[in-house]
């Protein structure tokens, strides 16, 4: 039975259900599997056929023991967190027109155009299982900086086991993505914009750890969460990588690069991880905008706090990427003394200096780049341009300004794919700022013009007062359930 433990090395060994359900581990690390699957290459030409969908099961199912979730329920959450997508491949893979090396990875098919939909309707639905099958309800409280927050928002839209909190930096994402979650009317989804985020969402993300590092608190609340933190999100968006080898170059060995934007380094640990199973990848460019923790990290061996900077790419406008945590812990050799003194270190002055080995260790395959907002700009404007016109959202145009910036340190039969994590309608302003006021069809998608047109329900806090003001509304929520469920109840003897 594979089993998970703390990046920090200190709690026993727990179930997958378990590590979903908690989200952080209990010691302040993150849930990590005591050892990666491995996918032989005869596995890997078995695999490479497959669609999305069964691709996801195989994978999934060397996470999952069966007899924490049995085969044919684990088929029946993949399939329904998926149905609701647009395209009928999942995360389509397409050419590039202008460079026949590179290619795009469609990552927004989902319902709330982004590739958090990906793994995140897959989390939900399944927590929803394991809180049913144990008769409890779960309280998520997320930070997001644009597109994770209408992701949990949407999924746990109307499941009757999890109330979702959704806090994001009030006036840092777009309003199409706040009206994603403030529109949607369902009444266990409570979005929260919070006010005076100096730091955007790591400002939220200090919150939510704090919460989550007191045990009674936590319990008394019933606290999970669905950041990229939690196990389940990286392991699910691990398939994508998979799928999009199998679609460029099949099995036949031919290098392959993926170019990620990244900010809290979830989405690129799961490259990590696919490769670590087996997936023969060639390399990873980490594409940063101007919060370049990343970067700086790879290129100099040092881990850095630094002040936000806002950019068009707001969604990785990230200064402490948390999953980097996990990338550390398995290029250490799987080391959770290190790691603990490693983030002592950091949390004590905002900074952690690599040792050379393993400075060097976390370079193996990953290379990485600071992207300009004007070069982000230039990179959507050259795309929509070109004989045939595509339409970017600035994180796919980070990725793609990354992969043209470093295309000549790869051999020239590389290929390289560029994941498009969000649909560019999301970002209009953006989009005129790239091609004038005049938008082109592709910058609309009528989801999203549909939410413009419903009132908006939200609550306003300062950043100064969110803890105690968050814990409040939740005890709120939770009193409120209680005496919903014992009226039921009482209902319900009187008519039995």
């Amino acid at each position: 039975m594979i089993q998970y433990i703390s990046t920090r090395g200190g709690i026993d060994p727990v179930n997958f259900d378990e590590a979903l359900l908690q989200g952080f581990a209990s010691d302040g690390g993150l849930f990590v599997p005591q050892t990666i699957p491995k996918i032989s290459c005869e596995q890997l030409r078995a695999l490479s056929g497959l669609c999305y969908t069964d691709l996801a099961f195989e994978i999934l199912s060397l996470f999952i023991d069966p007899d924490i979730i049995p085969k044919k329920d684990l088929r029946q959450l993949i399939d329904t967190s998926f149905a609701s997508f647009e395209h009928p491949d999942i995360s389509p893979v397409k050419s590039c027109c202008t460079d026949p090396s590179l290619f795009i990875m469609e990552l927004f098919h989902g319902p709330t155009l982004s590739f958090k939909d990906i793994a995140m309707g897959f989390l939900i639905n399944t927590m929803d299982y394991l809180l049913q099958k144990k008769n409890e309800r779960l309280t998520l409280v997320l930070a997001t900086t644009g597109d994770t927050g209408p992701a949990a928002a949407h999924a746990a839209a109307g499941k009757k086991t999890i109330d979702c909190w959704p806090l994001y930096p009030k006036g840092m994402i777009t309003r199409e993505q706040e009206r994603q979650m403030t529109t949607l009317g369902a009444a266990n989804v409570h979005p929260m914009g919070v006010e005076n985020c100096t730091d955007g969402g790591d400002d939220l993300d200090l919150v939510v750890a704090k919460l989550f590092a007191d045990p009674m608190l936590k319990k008394r609340l019933n606290l999970s969460s669905v950041n990229s933190i939690n196990w389940c999100r990286v392991m699910v968006q691990s398939i994508h990588y998979f799928y999009g080898y199998f679609q460029t170059c099949g099995t036949s060995g031919d290098p392959v690069v993926f170019s990620v934007p990244s900010g809290a380094f979830g989405n690129l640990f799961a490259g990590y991880l696919a490769r670590e199973m087996g997936l023969p990848v060639t390399g990873f460019i980490c594409a940063n905008n101007a919060n370049k923790a990343l970067h700086t990290a790879f290129s100099t061996g040092i881990f850095r706090k630094e002040d936000l900077k806002q950019t068009l790419s707001s969604a990785i406008d990230i200064v402490v990427p948390y999953n980097f945590w996990r990338f550390l812990y398995f290029t250490t050799g799987c080391d959770p003394e290190k790691i603990v003194a490693w983030m002592d270190q950091f949390q004590q002055t905002g900074a952690l200096h690599l040792d050379k080995e393993s400075a060097a260790a976390i370079q193996n395959g990953f290379t990485s780049v600071s992207i300009s907002d004007p070069d982000t700009l230039m990179t959507i404007r050259k795309n929509f341009r070109a004989e045939t016109p595509y339409l970017l959202d600035p994180h796919g145009a980070v990725a793609m300004a990354a992969a043209r910036t470093l295309r000549e340190t790869y051999a020239s039969d590389t290929r390289i794919i560029c994941l498009a994590t969000a649909h560019p309608a999301k970002f209009p302003e953006i989009t005129a700022r790239a091609l004038g006021p005049d938008l082109p069809a592709q910058a609309f998608h009528p989801s999203l013009i549909k939410a413009s047109k419903v009132c908006e329900k939200l609550r306003i806090c300062d950043c100064e007062h969110l803890e105690s003001t968050l814990v409040r509304a939740i005890e709120n929520q939770t009193k409120k359930n209680k005496a919903t469920k014992d009226e039921a109840a009482g209902k319900e003897g009187i008519h039995g």
